[in-house]
């Protein structure tokens, strides 16, 4: 006999498997097996459950999890919306949000807005319309729809990134530390003409690292006026450090150590520094805030804040379980590494 694509031998096609197929074979009503499927039980009696699963086992029938979501007003849905996976940093927590959701028993739904505010708003709308029960906002940028989303009190964590638009549970690292540290390591060199790369279309990670860095090395003795400060338009990374990486080192006054905010602005200003013959670390150190695992194969010259990404999914998963059940959440700062 021939069984044809999603069919079971001497039974319906699988599509067309529904409550009432099964209540006819297990000769019970259908309310009876919609009771036994979403784990009803008190009022049939084991006989009735276990004609009922032998029933569903038979015809193969499977649970339609939109059904049951709009029947419980909730869903087994968690949306993750990135700001750019093409980012190491933000696929590596996209990997670790999903395994970490996957093993709660939910399933994760992953959209990239390529850090545009209309584009992040459209994919805000159409996850509403799928009932997700939670949302994970990684580098989310300000935005109407966010505004409305945060004024909805609908289950939302944030990562990397602090809400633009309000409150809202994060997961990250402490940013001003990071700064600080980094400003501390250059002290202790005794650099004398530290500089900060930064994107000029700022977030609240890029102002922190930048706020820890000047105010470290205020403390330090370093005045306002010797600190040199290079931003870059736009909201590509790349871009914005070969462009500041232009005039930082086409001045008078070449810094010998530079802070950039992130891994893929310390790509761009080494290949601006390559171009200017200039060599790093030996003319000029070099240090950026992620430290993702392709600088050991792009960029070995690069010394780098190295933050935890891979551990990020167990806590986005942790706060949005805090949400859910109406427990007080705050935000969770995992330690970095910096050697």
């Amino acid at each position: 006999m021939t069984t044809q694509p999603n069919q079971i031998p001497g039974g319906p096609m699988r599509e067309h498997v529904s409550l009432a197929t099964v209540a006819a074979r297990a000769g019970v009503s259908v309310s009876t097996v919609s009771r036994i499927v979403n784990g009803e039980t008190r009022r049939a009696s084991p006989a009735t459950i276990a004609r009922v699963l032998d029933a569903i086992e038979a015809v193969g029938y499977r649970p339609n999890p939109v059904g049951r979501a709009l029947q419980r007003g909730q869903s087994q849905l968690v949306a993750m919306i990135a700001a750019n996976l093409d980012n190491p940093a933000m696929a590596t927590i996209a990997s670790s949000t999903e395994t970490a959701l996957r093993e709660a028993g939910y399933v994760m739904i992953l959209c990239d807005m390529h850090d545009r505010p209309e584009l992040q708003d459209e994919y805000l709308h159409a996850m509403r319309a799928q009932m997700v029960r939670g949302y994970v906002l990684v580098a989310a940028v300000s935005s109407p729809g966010l505004s409305a989303l945060s004024a909805s009190g609908a289950p939302a964590v944030f990562v990397t990134r602090r809400n633009p638009d309000g409150d809202g549970p994060f997961v990250g690292i402490d940013d001003c530390a990071a700064g600080a540290t980094v400003a501390d390591y250059f002290a202790d060199l005794g650099r004398r003409a530290p500089a900060v790369v930064f994107p000029l279309l700022s977030s609240s990670a890029s102002r922190d690292r930048v706020s820890g860095f000047l105010a470290r090395l205020r403390e330090r003795g370093w005045s306002d006026e010797a600190i040199i400060r290079a931003g870059g338009e736009g909201r590509s990374h790349l871009q914005i450090g070969y462009d500041a990486g232009a005039r930082i080192f086409a001045g008078g006054d070449t810094p010998d150590a530079i802070l950039c905010v992130s891994d893929q602005i310390a790509y761009g200003v080494n290949r601006r520094a390559l171009e200017r013959r200039l060599k790093i670390p030996e003319d000029c150190d070099l240090v950026s805030v992620d430290g993702t695992p392709l600088n050991q194969w792009v960029a070995p010259w690069l010394k780098s804040i190295e933050i935890p990404y891979t551990s990020f999914g167990a806590e986005i998963v942790a706060s949005l379980q805090l949400i859910w059940r109406g427990e007080p959440f705050g935000d969770r700062l995992l330690p970095y590494k910096f050697d």
